[in-house]
């Protein structure tokens, strides 16, 4: 079975696990701080358990690197790193919000760049993205690219959550010019949706971002056709570790990337 394929079963069988717990009671629960440093939620305990029996029962030779549970060797001899966030936008799953996802990938070394396949599913609807290295990126079965044309509303995607109040201020003449700004509370699937060419750019300068949230969205971006820079707008790449935390700008094009990366250098 190719790696894509396991990666869509595992995400698959998550959202049967987990479709009718958001909004209830079973969705919380306070499991105490899972290796990512967020507290762990009963969905998240679920939908991880779900990939990890999965990938035990096939016996597929990696190490998962999830969001909750750390790292888990599951042969001495692993083919490469599965990078699961199993539950994106816990808050919004545990309130019954409808926007948070599944996040797989497969990394073949301890780098970013070496990711070749990753898969986000909604966990609201069950519609999934996925993508494999110069295979392209798709959106159920259909493929999909990054918006090219002059859009006739520019939405720009924005995370601030928890920024500090510098960033803030710099990032303030993007909401002056741009009457369109959006977050959603799961970057893993506006990284989806942005690939999409629902989103003109995305934006996250918090410095806050763990692999496990943008693993995924790294692959299905790049097979779209999005730029993805960090903060100093050099190609985006970091190594795996729990340690790590990035920023990052997903752009359509130069143009719309200039456009408002000059705002914030105003």
């Amino acid at each position: 079975m190719e790696i894509i394929e396991i990666l869509r079963e595992a995400s698959k069988r998550i959202y049967e696990n987990v479709k009718d717990l958001p909004g209830t009671d079973k969705a919380a629960g306070d499991f105490g701080l899972g290796a990512g440093g967020d507290i762990s939620r009963n969905i998240d305990i679920i939908a991880e358990k779900t990939v990890l029996d999965y990938l035990k029962e096939i016996n597929f030779k990696c190490v998962v690197l999830g969001e909750e549970c750390g790292r888990v060797e599951l042969s001495e001899k692993p083919k490469g790193f599965v990078i699961m966030d199993a539950i994106d936008g816990s808050a919004n799953a545990v309130r019954g919000v409808p926007f948070f996802c599944s996040s797989l990938a497969f990394a073949t070394e301890n780098k970013l760049s070496s990711i070749s396949d990753g898969v986000i599913t909604n966990l609201s609807n069950g519609e999934m993205y996925w993508a494999s290295k110069n295979q392209g990126a798709f959106y159920n079965n259909k493929e999909i690219k990054v918006h090219k044309k002059d859009p006739i509303y520019k939405i720009v995607g924005i995370n601030t959550s928890g920024a500090s109040i510098e960033l803030i201020n710099k990032l303030q003449p993007i909401f002056e010019k741009y009457d369109h700004t959006r977050h959603f509370g799961a970057n893993a699937l506006e990284m989806a949706m942005f690939a999409r060419g629902l989103m003109d750019i995305f934006i996250d300068l918090r410095n806050k971002i763990r692999i496990q949230d943008i693993a995924a969205g790294y692959i299905i971006v790049k097979e779209a056709g999005g730029l993805l820079l960090d903060s100093n707008l050099h190609q985006l790449d970091a190594d795996l570790g729990y340690e790590t935390r990035v920023s990052f700008i997903a752009a359509a094009n130069q143009e719309i990337l200039d456009e408002v990366v000059s705002q914030i250098e105003k």
